[in-house]
């Protein structure tokens, strides 16, 4: 039996590449972004590689918080379901803080963090209503530690988010709930949000990222590091490394 699942920021980087593995698995797709035209192009393509296979497009801006509610209701009734949500939508950009970048750290935060929390918000509603569904979120292996400079509030907006869904798992898992919740701390794989970067150590193409994602996604695990080599280590030892250490490394 197929799955309906529902991607956020699915028009280009992380969330088309998902789209696209799950398609091949044969999954009923709901797909949204503010690019309704990048969204059409995807689902015309997927069609034609995979006939027979279920698509819904719907446009989609995640900080009109009011819009995510009512776009994540009218899918779950339009497929009768929604069995699993991916919380994918983010920006990348951000400056040093006292340098003058408030907005670009401002919009960080408030879409990489506050509509997050309006999507999870959105999904756990259904998924109450349902008393089943699988929450996915997808952090950074930046949010384990404090960034430096431009990273600095893309960081903290990504931990956020970490524990955020961390906090849903402690409650289900009290209550005994059969809704999964599965944090992603990817690590570099390419995309648009982060080409202007300089320093991408260990970066892996989107095909090559987002099939780790869906392997991911698919292992049931609470949290995964992907690719799992070498982001798993990685993230272990972010985590531990001394402040003087960590700030050679930036």
């Amino acid at each position: 039996m197929s799955r309906t699942i529902l991607i956020t920021g699915a028009s280009s980087g992380l969330g088309e590449g998902m789209a696209r593995e799950f398609a091949a698995r044969g999954d009923q797709l709901a797909l949204c972004a503010r690019r309704t035209d990048r969204l059409d192009a995807l689902k015309a393509q997927l069609l034609q590689d995979y006939p027979g296979l279920t698509v819904e497009v719907r446009a989609l801006d995640v900080n009109d918080h009011d819009q995510v509610f009512e776009v994540f209701g009218e899918l779950q009734q339009h497929f009768g379901r929604l069995d699993r949500v991916i919380v994918n939508a983010g920006v990348g950009q951000g400056q040093a803080l006292g340098t003058g970048g408030f907005q670009a750290n401002r919009d960080t935060a408030q879409t990489n963090f506050v509509a997050a929390l309006a999507q999870m918000e959105a999904a756990m509603t259904v998924f109450r209503a349902q008393n089943q569904g699988h929450l996915v979120t997808v952090s950074s292996v930046s949010a384990v530690r404090g960034m430096p400079a431009a990273m600095t509030s893309y960081a903290a907006s990504k931990a956020g988010v970490a524990a955020l869904s961390e906090g849903l798992r402690v409650e289900l898992a009290k209550a005994k709930s059969p809704i999964r919740v599965t944090t992603l701390y990817p690590g570099y794989i390419h995309t648009a949000i982060n080409e202007n970067v300089k320093h991408r150590p260990f970066l892996v193409d989107t095909r090559t990222g987002c099939r780790a994602m869906v392997k991911a996604i698919e292992s049931g695990r609470n949290e995964c590091f992907v690719p799992r080599w070498p982001w798993t280590p990685i993230g272990f030892l972010l985590r531990r490394l001394p402040l003087p250490v960590l700030a050679r490394m930036f």
